[in-house]
């Protein structure tokens, strides 16, 4: 479903990938894993095209990401902000409906209100909360505002984007499975991109480490603990010595 092909891109002086080859099957849950200021982020805005490559190839189902018609491709995704990124002013089904509201997906009221509510029980919220505002709302709560937000237009691929950033163990549990859940139930492909280990092990089918601007090891999750990688062995298991030099 997408392939990244020798894919480089520089900020002035700063090389932020340096050759990224990487393949995200149909249907499957890629998570990719590196340090803070690795790249992963910029990684993920060249393939919605809001960044574009200095040079290498990305293709979404066969096509250049730099050669699409943005609206219909960007209708093909769906996304979870790492800060939940909810908008303060509008009430909590808005938000989820957004999308439906507005642009080539736009839903009669009643039915994106309806499709929000809907979305929001998948996610684990009554429909109560439908009408609250953002600041009303805890962040685990605020989190599922925004899953349900990613998946109302029904995407074939969902970003994740440290979807357990700022929650407690058990709520992070509680997203990482409700992640999991809706990925294979929608039969969607996914790419999370985080340094949670446990988000790691829940979602993942596969995993890919960024580090110096290239994929250093990719590969099925269960192979992850015996890679024989020395990067991916000391970032999984957070060791302060090894190849990766810690930021002092």
């Amino acid at each position: 479903m997408i392939t990244l092909t020798d894919v480089h891109k520089a900020f002035g002086s700063n090389k932020v990938l340096q050759g990224v080859n990487l393949t995200i099957p149909r249907g499957e849950s890629m998570v990719v894993i590196g340090g803070s200021g690795t790249g992963k982020s910029v990684l993920l805005k060249c393939i919605l095209g809001l960044i574009k490559p200095d040079s290498g190839v990305i293709t979404v189902d066969g096509q250049d990401v730099t050669k699409v018609e943005r609206d219909a491709f960007l209708a093909r995704f769906g996304m979870l902000f790492q800060g939940g990124a909810l908008f303060d002013s509008l009430p909590v089904w808005q938000n989820v409906a957004f999308r439906l509201l507005r642009g080539s997906l736009k839903r009669p009221k009643d039915e994106a209100r309806a499709i929000a509510i809907e979305k929001l029980r998948r996610v684990g919220l009554k429909p109560d909360v439908a009408d609250l505002y953002p600041a009303e709302l805890s962040g685990g709560m605020q989190k599922r505002v925004g899953l349900a937000r990613a998946i109302a237009a029904e995407p074939e691929i969902i970003f994740f984007d440290e979807p357990t950033t700022g929650l407690d163990p058990i709520m992070a549990g509680v997203i990482n499975e409700l992640i999991r859940e809706i990925v294979v139930e929608m039969g969607a492909t996914a790419m999370t991109i985080t340094h949670d280990m446990s988000s790691v092990r829940a979602i993942a089918d596969k995993v890919a480490m960024l580090h110096g601007g290239v994929i250093q090891w990719t590969g099925p999750v269960a192979d992850m603990d015996a890679s024989g990688d020395p990067y991916l062995d000391q970032f999984i298991h957070g060791r302060a010595e090894g190849p990766i030099e810690a930021v002092r």
